[in-house]
């Protein structure tokens, strides 16, 4: 069974692999400081819950936070007795490497949703993920990440105008009835959820037009099913990209490894 492991800068989640299906699918919190020994706890009662039973042989790691990558090698190493796949590291192959400039470190992230992307819809694509930053992946005819584009997050940026603007109040994201806001809340959930309705467009606009060609656009993370509610903005929403991205690069390190 395979363990993956997709490390973001606000969540971690860890998906059991069964060859065909995840079977598990569990998210906790992005803590650098969080021991091997306090991982195993939380994962081993968690599956103990859910009556999961399997034997874990292989983990890959794809970790937009480098000091937990450590602590998540040892926990592999100890309680499954296995050396786990780093997405980023020199010993864990791409099928398709990224062209970028020279000296340019691509987030590990963006490389598994590419990888995940490519294996599902084929190239020609851009990938939307509204994960702690909102980022834009750009994927070739051949399924080579070519660059892209990464704004502030949607809630990264519901929090700098609450802590910036002492009289704007915190809110939660979502579709507002109206585009003119009648009160403070209502103002702030509209500029924000309008203004990422336009942002989204735009970008993915003017990537298409210089790449000049036809192009698929495929929505990930928690709030891509939130935005598409209102507008057409991608061809497909794949909640899970990332976690297959990571079964897609272990099973081509798997066989040509």
């Amino acid at each position: 069974m395979l363990l993956a492991i997709d490390c973001g800068n606000t969540n971690t989640v860890f998906a059991i692999w069964d060859g065909s299906e995840f079977i598990c699918t569990l998210r906790t919190s992005t803590h650098h400081a969080r021991t091997a020994d306090a991982y195993f706890t939380w994962y081993s009662t968690l599956v103990k819950h859910y009556g999961i039973d399997v034997e874990i042989t292989d983990v890959i790691i794809s970790s937009t936070v480098p000091r937990v990558v450590f602590n998540l090698r040892v926990f592999a190493d100890r309680f499954f007795g296995c050396r786990p796949l780093v997405v980023g590291k020199p010993d864990c192959l791409l099928e398709h490497e990224p062209r970028v400039d020279e000296g340019t470190i691509v987030g590990p992230d963006r490389l598994v949703n590419a990888a995940g992307a490519y294996d599902r819809h084929g190239g020609d694509l851009i990938v939307v993920d509204f994960g702690t930053a909102t980022t834009f992946d750009v994927v070739s005819k051949d399924g080579n990440y070519i660059g892209g584009v990464i704004a502030p997050g949607v809630n990264l940026s519901l929090e700098a105008l609450h802590m910036a603007a002492a009289a704007l109040p915190h809110v939660d994201i979502s579709k507002p009835q109206n585009v003119i806001g009648t009160n403070t809340v209502a103002c702030m959930q509209s500029g924000v959820f309008w203004g990422y309705i336009g942002l989204v467009k735009e970008i993915n606009a003017r990537i298409k037009a210089e790449r000049d060609r036809p192009m698929r656009v495929i929505g990930t993370g928690g709030l891509a099913p939130l935005f598409a509610e209102t507008e057409e903005l991608f061809d497909s929403i794949e909640d899970d990209l990332t976690m297959h991205g990571l079964t897609v690069i272990h099973e081509y390190n798997q066989t040509n490894g």
